[in-house]
């Protein structure tokens, strides 16, 4: 939905007049380095050019009111600043309502209430970060309102919005999740990836120069839902195997590790799935150093196989993957012009991610499609991305 349909349908839900306060938000992808970041791993994801748009208000109350054009059929959701408990029945508003949470626990309270209304082009449970760019946009827009109604949030950084974004999903949510997906929601710039490691932030921006390489996005159309799978729980067997290796060697996060120095102390892991969980935060850590050195000398077949390393590893060491992405994975990378292909995201459903000869996106997409649709039942969907700018506002002019 374009800017000026979404404020007339901001009108027509919440009524005319009143100063509104826009943003934007994208959705990202990770192209090599996943299960990292809790890790204290190395990231390579970049920002997309699909992703959330919001449009606010500042209300004469404490009243919160929520619509989505994503669930119509939900309608107008209420809550108040006084009532910012995480609830099931509360569905996706939980996230906004978690942000501005977030912003009183670290000082930045909102005095008035919002009428607040999203949009986006993310598929929900895909993997693509749809509930951290609702964060993110969340804290674009709250922080205008904080400078508009209370001269506050002047000092408050695209970063200090990500952190917020994370503390939602770990202490709001309850999801243990990393930094990953909302730093580079709200730091992500045009046709570059950023490489991110998570145990510092020290990041840096990298081009993503693939000449006539196109990434496609597989969805494999069954929603992952981090909250009820093996998410918390592989990162609970990361942090045991951790222990146990500390006795070893003095590191704080299993990825300080190199392979060889893995190798080296390995046998402390007599549990053989806490061994196959070390093992793939260690290699797959490596493999995102080796696979952006790659990028950068123009050898993005390199990379393509990196990302085929990457999906093994995840497959059989980690087991976050499932029948529809091993199936989708599979036939993209023995698809003509495919240099390499992996799942991406949380895992146990949701997308994968593929380099693709740009002469052979048209077909890589009906020979990988037909294929899936024969083997699972029910079609895969594709997109063919850009690498876009993170978090930001918008005008409506």
């Amino acid at each position: 939905m374009n800017k000026t349909k979404m404020q007339e349908t901001f009108y027509r839900i919440f009524g005319e007049g009143g100063d509104l306060i826009a943003a934007f938000a994208p959705g990202r992808v990770n192209l090599i380095g996943e299960h990292t970041d809790y890790n204290g791993g190395e990231v390579f994801p970049c920002a997309l050019t699909i992703g959330t748009t919001a449009i606010a208000r500042v209300r004469s109350d404490g009243m919160l009111h929520f619509y989505s054009d994503n669930f119509p059929d939900v309608g107008v959701m209420t809550s108040s600043l006084d009532d910012l408990i995480y609830t099931e029945e509360a569905n996706w508003t939980n996230y906004p309502k978690g942000m501005i949470w977030a912003m009183k626990q670290n000082g930045y309270r909102l005095d008035q209430g919002l009428d607040f209304f999203l949009s986006g082009n993310i598929p929900a449970g895909a993997g693509l970060s749809s509930s951290a760019s609702v964060e993110v946009v969340t804290g674009v827009i709250l922080r205008e309102v904080l400078k508009r109604t209370r001269g506050l949030g002047e000092d408050l950084t695209n970063q200090d919005l990500a952190l917020m974004g994370k503390q939602v999903e770990n202490d709001y949510c309850g999801l243990n999740s990393g930094i990953m997906d909302q730093f580079v929601i709200a730091m992500g710039k045009e046709d570059c990836a950023i490489r991110l490691n998570t145990a510092d932030l020290s990041y840096a921006y990298a081009p993503l120069h693939m000449e006539g390489v196109q990434i496609v996005i597989g969805n494999t159309n069954k929603p992952h839902k981090l909250g009820d799978s093996a998410y918390n729980t592989r990162r609970e067997e990361c942090e045991k195997a951790l222990r146990i290796l500390q006795e070893k060697t003095q590191i704080s996060h299993l990825c300080e590790l190199t392979p060889e120095a893995f190798e080296a102390v390995q046998d402390a892991l007599t549990e053989d799935v806490l061994l196959r969980r070390a093992r793939h935060a260690v290699t797959e850590n490596d493999r995102v150093a080796r696979a952006v050195t790659a990028l950068e000398a123009g050898e993005v077949e390199t990379f393509g196989k990196l990302m085929n390393e990457a999906h093994a590893s995840i497959r059989d060491d980690f087991e976050a993957s499932c029948l529809e992405l091993d199936t989708l994975v599979d036939l993209s990378q023995n698809c003509i012009g495919c240099l390499g292909s992996r799942m991406t995201g949380g895992g146990w459903g949701g997308c994968n991610v593929s380099l693709v000869r740009t002469d052979a996106v048209e077909a890589f997409c009906k020979t990988v499609g037909d294929g899936y649709r024969q083997a699972i039942g029910y079609d895969a969907t594709f997109y063919i991305v850009e690498a876009g700018e993170g978090a930001r506002l918008l005008s409506l002019d």
